[in-house]
């Protein structure tokens, strides 16, 4: 009689091992002995033939076998939970893990109203929010979904509209502008302070955008603040320090107190609002349905 092997056995122990960085924290995580972990991962590189990780006294990293498996069975094992977890909770309240990875500015617009009330509808739903700026792989990165301004929103993504759309907004204290005045046209700029936004990902400084006779115009100001944080392009304005580009989405309560103006107003674009944005295959989960009929109940902004 044929032993039928488990294909998965180790997997598990495996996939821990390569998110937390360690056997200690996988153990934990796993709610089994690192002894139990190590074991598991033996028997798979016994049975694979080759190392997935190498072992110092310091740290755990993937082997060049260990990355190449960790990037083909990592997608495939949040499919295959995603799955569980619906059949699950067919006819049954939507339930599990709803990992969910935002910008800062979300957090007040869309976070802070929508989580409470998903928990009070939805007790057996548990939530993760990762906020970064930042653009996200979310297979790669185990999240069901993520939100994002319209444009950044990859097209083989479903997406869902959270907010209106965004009026971008060149804005400044009161103070400032009456210490050095009001720029007039993109090109007045150069005689002003400017609060640069750097992208966390690429690196790269962001250059602002303007539209003149339908056409745009980007400026690359200059600026001795450099930071990779929305809210911090609000909070820096308003301290008087120089002029921020921001949504006017992110910066409404300071407009509305007076505490920063608007400037340039003719020459600010439009784009689309925060949306939240999946893969196809994900739009069945309870709990992803139940967040998004929780959100177009509550969000007074969306379009």
């Amino acid at each position: 009689m044929s032993i039928i092997r488990d294909p998965f056995s180790g997997l598990a122990a495996f996939l821990a091992v390569a998110d937390e960085g360690g056997f200690t924290p996988a153990s934990a995580r796993l709610g089994v002995s690192p002894a139990a972990v190590s074991q598991a991962v033996k028997a798979l590189e016994a049975r694979l033939g080759t190392p997935l990780f190498v072992r110092t006294t310091r740290r755990v990293g993937l082997t060049e076998a260990g990355a190449a498996l960790l990037s083909r069975v990592r997608p495939a094992a949040a499919d295959i939970a995603r799955a569980i977890e619906t059949a699950g909770a067919m006819g049954d309240e939507p339930s599990g893990l709803l990992r969910l990875t935002v910008p800062r500015m979300a957090v007040p617009l869309v976070i802070d109203p929508v989580v409470p009330a998903l928990r009070r509808a939805h007790p057996r739903i548990a939530v993760e929010v990762a906020v970064e700026d930042a653009t996200v792989d979310l297979l790669g990165r185990g999240f069901d979904a993520g939100i994002r301004i319209g444009e950044y929103v990859e097209r083989d993504m479903v997406g869902v509209r959270l907010t209106r759309d965004i009026v971008w907004s060149l804005v400044a204290a009161p103070s400032y502008l009456a210490a050095h005045g009001r720029p007039l046209t993109p090109e007045d700029l150069t005689r002003h302070e400017s609060i640069r936004y750097r992208f966390p990902a690429s690196g790269a400084l962001y250059r602002w955008e303007f539209e003149r006779n339908g056409r745009s115009v980007s400026v690359d100001p200059p600026g001795a603040i450099i930071v990779n944080d929305g809210a911090l392009l609000v909070s820096f304005a308003k301290a008087g320090l120089g002029l921020s580009y921001v949504a006017d989405i992110a910066a409404e309560p300071e407009l509305g107190a007076g505490l920063l103006e608007r400037v340039l107003e003719p020459f600010l674009p439009t784009t689309p609002g925060l949306f939240l944005y999946f893969p196809q295959r994900a739009q069945s989960q309870p709990k992803l349905r139940a967040f998004i009929d929780v959100a177009r109940k509550l969000l007074p902004l969306r379009a």
